[in-house]
């Protein structure tokens, strides 16, 4: 029996039309993305200007919302013009009957869970709230303060980035936020941005990367527009550069952002920096460039703890509606330490893996599905290696870890290497004193507090231990 596709159009068109779409997508993301992601999908109506298209379960559709929703809804629109929202929505393998392998549902008697819809483009003026979002990048509906999990290494950043969000008047400026690769500051920036823009629709934001705003910056100076390039960038209500440390060593890009940085502060106007490391530490950056950035709050997001990445985790399993095992959860947590990125993506990848086959997550297929990740972040770090790497960095003897000495000038150093090694080996307490001269474990326990302590009140010596840390994990 024939679908009715809405009055006006064929069966045969429309099908043509979607082995089209579906074409497309394979040569654009390549055979083995089309298989495990874009196979499943199965076409159910197309109706008033709505397509609606079938996947076989919750987490399918939110991948496919997320990472290929948008290019489906281009795609259709070049075949249709008059199509102007696709909608993803799940209904059980078995109740789709398909029609000569070309992934269209002839009948639909299961329950659908909800939709999720890929609206499309507007083509009426645009919303002078949001007129700022072809200058800037766009920003991800994720990344909002609800979705982003907060622990120790990150709480100081996320408390500035949150009062920001809602002050009415300019707290801090700049707010400068700078951390490790995957750690959140991109984030917070797009949760801030957010967060203005559901409270206060009329102010105008611009979120953009350093490197897209040097982009900009020359493309003016190429087509002689630099007045509106100023125009645009210097009228704005809250300006949000992210990886700010691209544009060390760009002299004229440099010249044009401190001016516009200036013209900004002195209309009362919010400015939002990230970057790898403090201002101070940036490379290829005028002085007077990096006073400006440090002139403001600066709030730095150390790498993540057990607790932290056991607690992103599970957030995300979530969202995702996955149940995940707690000790799967625990293993990854404790295995993936580079960053949350890596963290997340580990995650996905074996939820997708169980999802695909049919198969339980299970403590054993997380060891078979990241192999390769697990392998690579299995470089064993000793306690001798922590012990060389501190006492070089703080010139003293490596004698000393081991020496009762009690002297300031040996205790901290001892302490710090203490304190890294119960976060980057999987020693026991007393194992670790041991290490250290035969020391009690209620000595290593006093340790790891003490520079837990001096890390959140000292920001140069937070930054030693994180130096260190890195150094080591590298």
């Amino acid at each position: 029996m024939p679908f009715d596709w809405g009055g006006n159009v064929s069966d045969d068109i429309v099908r043509a039309q979607w082995n089209r779409v579906r074409g497309r997508l394979r040569d654009e993301f390549g055979e083995a993305t089309f298989k495990s992601w874009l196979n499943p999908l199965t076409l159910a109506e197309v109706r008033n200007g709505q397509v609606r298209i079938c996947v076989p379960t919750r987490f399918l559709r939110d991948w496919v919302v997320t990472h290929y929703g948008d290019r489906i809804r281009s795609l259709w629109s070049k075949e249709d013009a008059s199509i102007n929202a696709i909608d993803i929505v799940v209904l059980p393998t078995a109740g789709l009957k398909q029609a000569n392998g070309g992934g269209v549902a002839t009948a639909a008697a299961a329950p659908m869970v909800a939709a999720r819809s890929v609206p499309a483009p507007v083509a009426a003026t645009p919303d002078p709230a949001n007129a700022n979002d072809e200058i800037g990048a766009p920003l991800d509906p994720r990344y909002t303060f609800d979705n982003f999990v907060v622990g120790k290494p990150n709480e100081f950043a996320y408390a500035a980035a949150r009062r920001v969000a809602e002050s009415e008047v300019v707290s801090f400026n700049p707010l400068f936020l700078y951390g490790g690769v995957g750690l959140g500051k991109t984030h917070l920036m797009h949760a801030v941005a957010w967060h203005i823009r559901e409270r206060d629709p009329k102010r105008s934001v611009i979120y953009l990367s350093a490197e897209k705003f040097m982009y900009r910056f020359v493309r003016a100076l190429r087509y002689q527009d630099t007045m509106a390039f100023k125009e645009q960038f210097r009228s704005v209500d809250v300006l949000m550069i992210d990886d700010v440390q691209f544009i060390g060593g760009k002299d004229s890009t440099q010249e044009e952002f401190f001016h516009t940085f200036n013209s900004l502060v002195d209309q009362g106007r919010q400015i939002i920096i990230s970057a790898d490391k403090s201002p101070s530490d940036l490379q290829g950056m005028e002085e007077r460039l990096r006073s400006r950035l440090g002139c403001g709050l600066v709030a730095d997001i150390h790498a993540t703890t057990y607790e932290l990445r056991l607690g992103i985790l599970e957030a995300k399993a979530e969202q995702m509606g996955v149940e995940v095992p707690r000790k799967v959860a625990e293993f990854l947590a404790h295995k993936i330490l580079s960053n949350v990125r890596e963290l997340e993506g580990a995650l996905n990848r074996v939820v997708a893996h169980a999802q695909l086959v049919g198969r339980d997550i299970t403590l054993e297929s997380t060891q078979e599905v990241l192999h390769d990740l697990l392998r690579s972040n299995d470089r064993r770090i000793t306690i001798e290696e922590i012990q060389k790497k501190v006492a070089e960095h703080f010139n003293i003897r490596i004698a000393d870890m081991h020496s009762a000495r009690r002297a300031r000038q040996v205790a901290r150093p001892r302490q710090v290497a203490m304190y890294l090694a119960k976060q980057l080996t999987s020693r026991s307490l007393p194992e670790i004193g041991r290490k250290f001269g035969g020391r009690d474990h209620t000595t290593v326990m006093h340790a790891v507090k003490k520079i837990e302590e001096l890390r959140s009140l000292d920001s140069g010596f937070a930054e030693d231990v994180e130096l260190l840390r890195r150094m080591l994990e590298s």
